[in-house]
């Protein structure tokens, strides 16, 4: 048996932790500089909010309806993903993070009649632990536990909890649910299936699955195997280790100084470079993009990316900062304006385990990793920051390349200035 544990309208409900009197109060959640809607709560939704609807046009909407707006605040989102999936596993013996707000768990040893007070006690528990809402789906297959957990968001009456262990239930919700909304289907792959008269999951799952296997995939075999009882895809507790880091961001306005984008890049590749390093990892090779931005000349007329093999892979941000900043002074073209850059660390593997070369300079390689493990240790602490120059003078300050972020909320949980003041 599986559950799959999804939070209700996760960045809105983020935003709430803190904030009681956004209770039953329309929230919206922003993209990278406040373009458009991406995230909204319940109440939003009702009024017609979308996902993806620019800000602009959503604005009346927002007026005469008193909706919340905020920017993302993903350092916020992330702390609170990870309360929350701390506080399934001490309910459960296995826990696969499947995004930020969703998780696989494993209910193998669990007996059936205990699955029901089991879903209502890990509501209670993240509910009370950390503030965020879930809803629960149990099945015996992670397909079947998806759309469980669909089920317990749209009918009430499930009280936030459908164990999907009865064939009839099951049968009913299948009847129910197009194909396309099945896990692993999607749009384009619903309207080829529908042209073969599969119109609901139901049909998918009376379909011979060698057919299916034969016009399609392997891999949607598996999901008709799973829409019938018989589990195909494991729970994958382990994370394997990442392939690549990437961090890029939008500017908050068009830059047209080299300066401005070198200290972007080298900001971009510091955070690649701690993220790298928090999972124990070295990078062997780093590239470099830049976009011009829309009112830029076409920037399909010169290269806009660079890579550079680091031998022998590192960890330390100030070589790969070197060779960002380098790559972005050959990438750069006067006259151009910039609207986004971003960075790649690839070739991970395992720090500490490089392949050497015969004139390494063991001693120098040495320094470095020891000075990232003292500013990892600083920068962590919370009792200041330390940086290279190259990234700003004063990190305070808003630079030119910085997203618009006019509506973020406090770091909460993860700031000493913005902890939250009981009076």
């Amino acid at each position: 048996m599986f559950a799959l544990v999804d939070c209700n309208s996760f960045y809105a409900s983020c935003e709430r932790v803190f904030r009681p009197d956004l209770a039953g109060r329309p929230v919206v959640v922003l993209s990278n500089n406040d373009g458009c809607i991406v995230a909204g709560s319940a109440e939003a939704k009702a009024l017609g909010v979308r996902t993806g609807m620019p800000l602009f046009e959503a604005r009346d909407l927002i007026r005469k309806h008193r909706v919340a707006v905020f920017s993302s605040n993903y350092v916020l989102y992330g702390d609170l993903s990870r309360r929350v999936m701390a506080s399934l596993a001490t309910l459960v013996p296995a826990v696969e993070v499947y995004s930020i707000d969703e998780a696989f768990l494993d209910l193998s040893l669990m007996q059936p009649e205990e699955l029901q007070p089991l879903g209502l006690a890990l509501r209670e528990r993240v509910g009370k632990w950390v503030g965020v809402p879930v809803c629960v789906g149990v099945a015996p297959t992670k397909t079947l536990a998806k759309l469980a957990n669909h089920a317990a968001k749209t009918y009430p009456q499930t009280g936030g909890v459908l164990v999907l262990t009865d064939p009839r239930w099951r049968e009913r919700l299948l009847a129910r649910t197009p194909v396309s909304a099945v896990w692993g289907i999607g749009r384009r792959l619903g309207q080829r299936l529908n042209n073969m008269e599969i119109e609901t999951a139901l049909d998918l799952a009376r379909a011979d699955y060698r057919l299916i296997r034969k016009r399609f995939s392997v891999v949607q075999e598996r999901v008709v195997r799973e829409l019938n009882g018989e589990s195909c895809l494991p729970l994958e507790a382990r994370q394997e280790p990442r392939q690549q880091i990437i961090h890029s961001r939008s500017f908050g306005e068009p830059v047209a100084s080299l300066a401005a984008v070198r200290q972007a890049v080298s900001d971009f590749t510091a955070r690649a470079a701690e993220s790298m390093r928090a999972e124990g990892l070295s990078a062997g090779a780093i590239s470099v993009y830049l976009r011009t931005a829309p009112m830029g000349k076409p920037q399909q007329l010169f290269p806009d990316s660079g890579r550079t093999s680091l031998s022998p892979a590192t960890v330390d941000t100030r070589v790969m900062v070197h060779h960002a900043v380098e790559m972005v002074t050959a990438l750069w073209q006067a006259g151009y304006r910039y609207g986004k850059a971003g960075v790649m660390l690839t070739d991970l593997g395992p720090a500490g385990r490089e392949q050497v070369t015969l004139f390494r300079e063991d001693e120098n390689a040495e320094k470095g990793n020891a000075l990232m493990q003292v500013m990892d240790t600083i920068n962590s602490s919370g009792k200041g920051k330390v940086w290279l120059a190259g990234r700003g003078m004063n990190q305070n300050e808003r630079c030119v390349w910085a997203m618009r972020r006019a509506h973020l909320s406090p770091a909460y949980t993860t700031r000493w200035a913005d902890l939250p003041r009981a009076r």
